[in-house]
């Protein structure tokens, strides 16, 4: 019998990701694309999904070239992106407007009032509190300030269901995703009248639910002709991204977590029911019968590619071609990780907050600012490298003990993302939590989207079985005792200087937008009256 090929396809923060895999858990062939995240005012982040299926007919066909197989050879597809993210459609199918994204913090007055008004009602029945990350406020805030997309929404999808639709026609969302609307009862598993009423939804607008294992449809014939794969492949729901990264690094029991270092920083921690708080966020997880707490740190890569393009600039100017543009910039993270092993722990006592975007778990603060405390001639760049790496390790310490404040622990977590290919990295999040890392050989959010494709098809007999068949540990890191003092004492001082600034980042917001409102006019036109 030929090997079934599995193929996941992730939306990113910054790119779109084609994965092919075998039911080995081998990558036989990959392909990406980068998206353009506009931000036309302070605040806002918003992607035209119209870019993401450009992107998976521009990756699809180099992903199979370098499995070296035929479209015919994939016996599913799946998909995941980040969760809270809308995609409205009108009667006629039309996109009504770009997608907001869940780093977004436009909604930052709604979500407020949501959460004045009705805050433990909301957590009762959502499992999570309102935040500008979720749909619920997002959409209160179109209903605001764009009444008329808001009245000509016809259809809600989220990222990757939307996606999903382009190959097969078909509208549908997982527990999950729906979840993360903010607009879905939790524990009824249905969509809830009563959070839709708080915006003035229609709950009509609203997919119906599926596990992210059902088969949906089948690619189109236009579908195929478009992006490459073969007319009538199985297409699988799939699921948001964090659910089958922790899947598919082999997170797949009550207990097993994942430290995630991506565009944002995340630990997860599988369990048998959720923990609603003021705190954490609480999904049902793609393995059936189980849900996963997760706390997040907005700014990590992002964060990381901040500090890269303000502080490490290139030592030559650019030719303008992409490709030596991106190993250029490769090259200097390279040296950034260099110069961050070689600095001491605790980096001659400088601390950094990364709260570039504001900050999620604990504080759910957007008008945090990030800030380097303790600045000396002393400090060269290696210890804002290392300071960096440090703070959003306490970042996710602070996510550990508001997890821990709900009865949840890990004594060891899968690390996957970006930033876990930094050994350095790796050893100071080890360190800084005080327990053991260990990293899967594959931690793409693409992985586990394909294995996910494999269990709704059988090649798979469940979850559980998938994980075990194709998750291989390629590195270990245990906490160093001999750091344990100076950590512990790092982040003492860290939480105190991050309670002791929050009036004053408030007051600076303040201020910065008292300023801009005395931004110099446009000259008047040429005969302009004076």
């Amino acid at each position: 019998m030929d090997t079934p090929y599995l193929m996941g396809i992730d939306i990113g923060a910054g790119s779109l990701k084609t994965m092919i895999v075998t039911a080995q858990g081998r990558v036989a062939g990959s392909a990406s694309v980068d998206l353009v995240t506009r931000t036309p005012h302070p605040g806002w982040s918003e992607q035209d999904p119209h870019d993401w299926w450009h992107a998976v007919c521009a990756t699809v066909p180099p992903a199979l070239a370098e499995a070296g197989i035929g479209a015919e050879r994939i016996v599913a597809v799946a998909f995941s992106a980040g969760a809270h993210t809308p995609v409205l459609e009108d009667r006629d199918g039309r996109v009504i407007r770009p997608a907001i994204l869940w780093s977004d913090s436009r909604s930052a007055a709604e979500a407020g009032e949501l959460q004045q008004r009705h805050g433990e009602e909301i957590l009762a029945i959502a499992c999570n509190r309102a935040a500008p990350t979720w749909t619920q406020p997002q959409l209160l805030w179109l209903a605001r300030h764009e009444p008329a997309a808001f009245r000509r929404i016809h259809r809600l999808y989220v990222a990757k269901d939307w996606l999903r639709s382009r190959l097969t026609g078909t509208w549908e969302t997982d527990a999950t995703e729906a979840v993360g609307t903010l607009l879905y009862d939790g524990r009824a598993d249905a969509w809830s009248e009563r959070l839709c009423a708080m915006i003035g939804l229609d709950p009509g607008v609203l997919p119906p639910i599926v596990k992210p294992t059902s088969v949906v449809g089948r690619v189109t014939t236009a579908a195929a002709a478009a992006c490459g794969l073969a007319p009538g492949t199985p297409v699988v729901c799939g699921s948001s991204d964090t659910s089958v990264e922790a899947f598919g690094a082999g997170a797949s029991d009550v207990g097993l977590g994942t430290v995630k270092l991506a565009t944002a920083a995340a630990i997860s921690i599988v369990a048998a029911k959720p923990s609603p708080s003021a705190t954490v966020i609480n999904y049902p997880f793609c393995v059936p019968d189980l849900w996963y707490t997760i706390g997040a740190t907005n700014s990590c890569a992002s964060a990381h590619r901040w500090l890269r393009d303000t502080f490490f600039t290139p030592e030559s100017p650019g030719t303008g071609d992409d490709a030596r543009a991106a190993a250029e910039g490769a090259a200097r993270f390279g040296r950034m990780d260099a110069a961050a092993a070689a600095a001491e722990p605790g980096a001659r006592g400088l601390i950094f907050h990364p709260y570039l975007q504001g900050e999620r778990t604990p504080y759910w603060d957007p008008k945090l600012r990030a800030s380097f405390v303790g600045l000396t001639f002393a400090h060269q760049p290696a210890h804002l490298v290392r300071a960096f790496y440090e703070g959003v390790a306490c970042s996710l310490r602070d996510v550990l003990e508001a997890l821990r404040a709900q009865g949840l622990d890990m004594r060891e977590a899968r690390i996957i993302g970006g930033g876990a290919r930094s050994a350095t990295w790796r050893q100071i999040v080890a360190d800084v939590l005080d327990i053991g890392i260990v990293m899967p050989e594959v931690t793409d959010a693409s992985f586990g989207a394909a294995l996910i494709a494999g269990v709704g098809v059988g090649v798979f007999s469940d979850e559980r079985r998938a994980a075990q068949a194709t998750v291989r540990i390629v590195d270990r890191h245990e906490p160093a005792p001999t750091r344990r003092g100076v950590y512990d004492d790092l982040y003492g001082i860290y939480r105190d200087a991050a309670r002791q600034l929050v009036d004053v980042h408030h007051r600076l917001g303040a201020l910065a937008s008292a300023a801009s409102s005395l931004a110099s006019p446009s000259p008047p036109a040429p005969g302009g009256a004076r």
